[in-house]
This record gives structure tokens, sequence and C-alpha cells, in this order.
């Protein structure tokens, strides 16, 4: 656990939310500019209509021409959680809406890198795709698009990634960050804005009598919404309104019982109730799962483990799954361990880190190198790339940046100022992918050193922990904790609440070789569990220490029939 500042929110009016809602929580609702009551409607009928998305129209004439004349359609993704999810869906879709002649590849990251590349597109024409639809990438895959259509094949794009000022030239895009569109949803995951098309297609299909010809019942896509609820989360995409809906919805079929039999699976073998399901559940549980697929193996894994309708299959894959995770665990392990090491072991001025932080070894894996960006981002709080090798004479980048810095923007102002260095590059604000010649590195270091320091050099780097303030002692209850649970989802962009005030330190003992459990007592004399996850064993158990300030979040924890009130502590500083 780094360590961080506690700041509380600035507090707004709340008095335009309902009288009905308890009164700290719309507080909160108010502190995440929540500004009328219909901002909090989570029914499905609230969504975003389709026909806001700019080129759905000619995706889905196109889509229901080839279905028609029975073409082949490819669907490529990627190899990340929202791009299985992504696949999946459409290729369940398709399935539902009558399709007889369709298929998927994932381009897997050791031998295709990235995307719609001119090497994937050469494997589609291999199996005969007449009509390719990117899901999860596609927005800056010009060459494999000029591929694909030199070979004479209709190009589909759905993506949510930011486009460059010129466009693939692609039959048809589908993306809310191209230029032009209105979609007012800027935040759709991958897998949103598949099922967007989708919803569209069987829109066009009814319409045009498609189901009665065939005789075909006219699906629910509703059904789906727990694959698109799990890479919405996975992918880390802000929980707008719409997105908040998305993922609402599918929680409630996946508590109720209606998932797929590939995400029962999954949490049957982590070992969690989903009837108790919380969004980060799909973040912290499900997601690292079904990634590891992509990361150490093939995603196929994975979208098979979601598309799969027998039970014992896709226990059988969760399996397979869940030991791909601990194998992703122990190699994330060792890089972390081995890069820690190398940073202490440089020499920097005064101690002092520099704005950007770089990581390179020979041996790193790739499939991981994004997680350890991560790691590293988080225990130093610098922006912070990581590479290995894609090829014997080219580097595969992963980037992780910290509020105040778009690494995406910050990759381009390098490309921009020293066009030579970058080979690709592509992402968002927080995270970001780029290759590069391994001749180039150092040249790259050191203008990511400069370039981050020119946005970093005005700005605080410590970690901030931003508080919802303190909570009365009426608040400790197993009713007010509920209360929050079912508030939600909450997730990136719609923060979980989180409480700060100072305790008395009653008990502290270490669990688990690195978490500090504690009791502690709130002024009122409430007594309440504890616990701190990843503790600097340096500084704690602490027994000089009889007062913390803790900043921590409201959970209810169930052990063995017995449920009580623990505090999920995020940041502890001893008084």
């Amino acid at each position: 656990m780094p360590a961080v500042q506690i700041s509380r929110r600035t507090q707004k009016d709340c008095q335009h939310l309902p009288a009905s809602l308890h009164p700290r929580l719309k507080q909160i609702y108010a502190d995440r500019d929540v500004h009328n009551a219909e901002q909090l409607n989570r029914s499905a009928k609230a969504l975003l209509h389709y026909d806001q998305l700019q080129g759905v129209d000619k995706a889905v004439n196109l889509l229901t021409k080839a279905i028609a004349d029975d073409r082949k359609i490819m669907i490529i993704g990627d190899f990340d959680a929202d791009g299985a999810t992504s696949t999946a869906l459409s290729m369940m879709s398709l399935t539902l809406m009558g399709c007889k002649n369709h298929d998927y590849l994932v381009p897997n990251r050791f031998d295709f890198g990235y995307g719609l590349s001119p090497e994937i597109v050469e494997v589609a024409a291999q199996q005969q795709a007449d009509v390719i639809v990117t899901v999860d990438n596609g927005i800056a895959c010009f060459a494999g698009v000029e591929k694909a259509k030199s070979l004479g094949m209709t190009v589909i794009i759905t993506d949510h990634h930011l486009a460059a000022e010129t466009l693939p030239n692609a039959d048809a895009i589908v993306n809310p960050n191209q230029p032009g569109c209105e979609f007012l949803s800027k935040n759709l995951a991958g897998v949103g804005v598949a099922f967007y098309l989708m919803l569209a297609l069987r829109a066009a299909l009814k319409n045009n009598g498609w189901f009665e010809k065939t005789g075909l019942k006219i699906p629910n896509l509703a059904e789906l919404l727990d694959v698109v609820a799990l890479g919405t989360v996975a992918d880390v995409v802000p929980l707008d309104e719409n997105n908040r809906i998305l993922v609402h919805q599918g929680l409630q079929r996946i508590r109720s019982d209606k998932c797929r039999p590939g995400i029962q699976a999954i949490l049957d073998v982590a070992g969690r109730d989903k009837s108790r399901l919380v969004a980060s559940d799909l973040g912290f549980v499900v997601g690292p799962r079904l990634n590891a697929a992509g990361r150490l193996d093939d995603m196929s894994l994975g979208i098979e483990c979601l598309i799969t309708d027998d039970p014992a299959r896709a226990r059988q894959i969760a399996v397979q799954l869940d030991s791909l995770n601990r194998e992703r665990r122990e190699i994330e392990g060792s890089m972390q361990q081995e890069a820690v090491k190398a940073l202490e072991g440089l020499n920097f001025e005064g101690s002092k880190l520099p704005y950007g932080l770089m990581l390179y070894q020979a041996d790193y894996h790739q499939g991981v190198i994004g997680i350890l960006a991560g790691r590293i981002k988080d225990k130093y709080y610098r922006p912070t790339i990581a590479f290995a090798h894609q090829e014997d004479d080219t580097l595969k980048g992963s980037a992780r940046s910290i509020p105040g810095l778009h690494i995406r923007d910050l990759l381009e102002e390098i490309n921009n100022r020293y066009p030579d260095i970058i080979g690709k590059f592509g992402g968002h604000a927080m995270a970001a992918g780029l290759s590069l010649p391994l001749k180039n590195l150092s040249a790259f270091e050191q203008v990511f050193h400069q370039i981050a320091e020119e946005n970093l050099k005005d700005k605080p780097l410590a970690g901030e922990l931003i508080s919802d303030g303190e909570l009365l002692a009426q608040d400790f209850t197993l009713a007010f904790a509920q209360c929050l649970k079912d508030a939600g989802p909450w997730g990136q962009g719609f923060p979980e609440p989180l409480f700060d005030g100072e305790f008395q330190l009653i008990e502290q003992r270490l669990v688990g070789s690195k978490h500090l459990k504690m009791m502690v007592k709130h002024e009122s004399g409430v007594l309440i569990d504890a616990i701190a996850f990843n503790i600097d064993l340096a500084s704690w158990p602490n027994t000089q220490c009889s007062h913390v300030n803790l900043a921590y979040k409201l959970d209810i924890n169930e052990f063995r029939g017995r449920t009580s009130l623990q505090l999920m502590v995020e940041g502890l500083i001893a008084v």
C-alpha cells in the first residue's frame, strides 16, 4: 500500500435529488455530478438509442445483405477481455439472428500483434472471409484495411478508441469517438459498440421481414447483457449514465442466475457467490481470468468459455483460465520484483525519481507488461511504460498513466516532435500501447522523460485518495453498507464511496503474510473490523501506534455463516 494523502471532496448542493434517498447517499450522488433523478434510472429503456451512432445504418445495410447472400462474415477482435466479450457477443448475436456463415479470429499477441494487421487479413482470406467486422479495434489499422480492400473484402470497423485526424478506408465505421459522431456517450467499451450494432441489426432484420421469412424467433439481446457488463467493467471505461445502465442490467442477470454458463463457471472456480456480485468483482475476479488466456496463451479459449452453452465445457475451460491466471500472477510477481529492484538500484539525482518510468528487460513476457506497468505506476505514482520483445529487433510497449497526464496524447506529442522514434501507438488517457525498434529505445527513454517532465513538473506527484468525508456512528451499519452497494454500479469515473476518519487501533495482526487485519474503535465507541491489503511490511504492524487515520470503504464480510461490517482500508496513516 503506497504512501498517500487523503483529501475530501468539495460538497455540492444535493437538494435537487429525491428526498426518498438516504441523506448521505444524496450527497454522494450530488458530488458525482448527478443533477437529476433521471440520471439514476437504470432501466434498459433509458439506454441511448443506436440511431445516434454515426455509421451504424451503413454497417447494418452491409450486414443484412451479407447475411441474406450467405457471405462469410469474419469477426476480428482483440486479445483482452473487452475484445473477447465483443467477439463472443457478436458471434452469439449473429447466430441468434439466423446467420449461418460467420466465424472469428483473434490475433495472437505473440504472432500478429494488435488489431487488424495485414497478416491477420491474410489468415481471414485463407478462411474465405467476404466481410470483416472488427470489434474493439480497427480505427488505427490503416494497412490492414487497405490489405482487406485489395483482396475484395468488405470492412466494417467497430471500435471505441480515439481516432486520428484521418480514418481508415473502411466501408463503414461505428465508433462514438470518430469525428462527427453525435452519440452522447463517448465512453462505450468495444463490447458496448458491438452490442449497439447488434441492436440496430436486429431492428433492421425485423423491419425487412427476415425473422418471419426464416421462422426464427426475434432474439432478446438483453440476454447477453452479462457479457456486455463484463467487458465494460474489465476495460475500465468511465461508468457514465449509459454504461451504468449496461453494467447494472448485466449484473442483475448474473445475480438472478440468468448469466452465460462461462461466467457462472469462472465465478464458481473463483469461489464467488454470484447472488452478491458487484461491478468490481467483474473487474478483479472474472476479467483477469478471461484476460489470462490472451496474455499467456490464446484468447480463443476465453471466447469459447463465453460462447459455449454446455456447463460442463464451460467449467473445463474456466479451470484452464484459472490455472493460466495463477501462472500470470507468478510471472507478473517475478517481473515486478525485478523492476522494483532495478529502480531502487538506479542512482537518480538527489534520489529523485524521473517524471516518467521506463522498464525493459530482454526476458520480460509481453503478455504481462501492461499489468507490470500498472503495478509500478501505482507503487511510485509515475506514468510508466514497460517494454518486451515483440520480435528480435522490435519492442512492444504498454503504458499506464496517472491523473493529469494523458498518455496517448504524450505519445502523439513524441511522435510529432520526433517522428522517427515510435513505430505505432494508440490508446486512451490512462493506458496506451506502442511499438518501436530496439535501437530507438534509448532515444525514446530520453524524450519520454523530457515530455513527461514538461507535463508534470508543476503537479503534485503523490497518490491522493479523495474521500466523501467522515461517517457518523449511526452510519456503521450493515443496512447502510448494503444501501451503498445497491446504489451502484460504481467504477471508473463514478467511484465507490470512500470515507475517512481517525480511529483508535485496538488490535493489529498480519494475515496472508502481507495484509493487516485490525480492530478499530470509532470515537463513538463503535468497534469495527478492518483490513488493509498489501501493506508496507517495514511500517506495519506497528506496536507503538495507538491511533490511525483511515481512508476506507464500507464492506459486508461473510465468513462461516456470520455477516459483519468491515472497513476495506485504502489509506493507512499512523497518528
